[in-house]
């Protein structure tokens, strides 16, 4: 099946709610592909707008190129262009244009451009690494605005004249007025996706931004609740907002807030904890305690 254009792609994420899937291994840290296939299937019958295959929360910094491309594939195939697969993208330019090049390849529709590896760079410097990695590949590009690849709006802006394949911006840094001069500067150049953890708590002040979408982790393992909570961010219901909010994603977030890297292992604890286990996290990650998971299972049950 054909892969989407960019801007095909650009249109349809921002329709949305968008899903970035866990990588399952097994306990010996090993890809389960099968499990991973189910997991895929499942979270498809729940209607994302799009699937982020080996991004951020699928382990994509403990993934060997093979094993990359290896899940991205099955992603594609599992999906049958039913959603639009993004894969993830990373590391210094050498080698984010290998795996930009190798999730075409896969058949992903686009890329998630994560921040470079380990360095600290000027605006110039960013500004080339993220044109070096569009000029690699065919697919959508959507920067991930975070760490240590804050990029300002006059860099966004040049980089939109000189990739037409820059499709989208995720902000995972939080500075409204850096948001909100990007959005003002460049409007419906881009899709804007938020990208805070957890997204959620920052969806309904984002979404008068201009974030229409944001990619929630959640819908791994409550897919129906995050999509009730995404109907209702759209609506600008603020009581159920609120309501979900306070039940849910903010005891979520006391949890997750605990230990370095619990954003990835809680998620993989939520799937534990409904009967649906994705095996544990890789190094350097650490998995939840068994107190905690416990915990975390109660506060599932309660919206089940």
């Amino acid at each position: 099946m054909p892969k989407m254009t960019p801007s095909e792609l650009a249109k349809k994420i921002g329709e949305g709610l968008l899903s970035f899937p866990v990588t399952h291994f097994n306990q010996d840290l090993v890809f389960d592909e099968n499990s991973y296939r189910k997991h895929i299937s499942w979270l498809l019958e729940y209607k994302p707008a799009g699937l982020f295959a080996a991004g951020g929360t699928g382990e994509f910094f403990s993934l060997a190129l093979g094993e990359f491309s290896t899940i991205v594939q099955a992603a594609v195939q599992e999906t049958k262009g039913r959603t639009p697969v993004l894969a993830g993208c990373g590391y210094g330019t050498t080698i984010a244009k290998e795996f930009a090049r190798a999730a075409e390849d896969a058949g992903a529709d686009g890329i998630l451009l994560l921040p470079p590896y380990l360095v600290n760079s000027e605006q110039a410097g960013l500004a080339a690494h993220v044109e070096a990695v569009c000029a690699s590949t065919n697919l959508g590009v959507i920067i991930y605005n975070r760490d240590n690849a804050i990029m300002d709006d006059v860099t966004v802006a040049k980089l939109c004249e000189r990739c037409q394949n820059l499709i989208g911006f995720k902000d995972g840094y939080g500075d409204i007025e850096l948001m909100t001069r990007i959005y003002a500067r460049l409007g419906d150049r881009l899709t804007y996706v938020g990208g805070l953890p957890t997204a959620e708590t920052f969806a309904l002040p984002y979404l008068e931004m201009g974030v229409t979408t944001y990619s929630s982790a959640i819908f791994n393992f409550l897919p129906a609740f995050a999509q009730e909570f995404y109907t209702a961010v759209r609506a600008r219901d603020r009581e159920k907002v609120y309501a979900g909010l306070r039940d849910f994603v903010l005891p979520y977030i006391a949890i997750r807030n605990r230990r370095k890297g619990y954003a990835v292992s809680i998620v993989k604890a939520g799937l534990n904890a409904i009967g649906r286990p994705a095996g544990p996290v890789r190094p350097p990650l650490v998995d939840l305690t068994a107190a905690e998971i416990e915990e975390l299972t109660k506060l599932i049950g309660n919206r089940n």
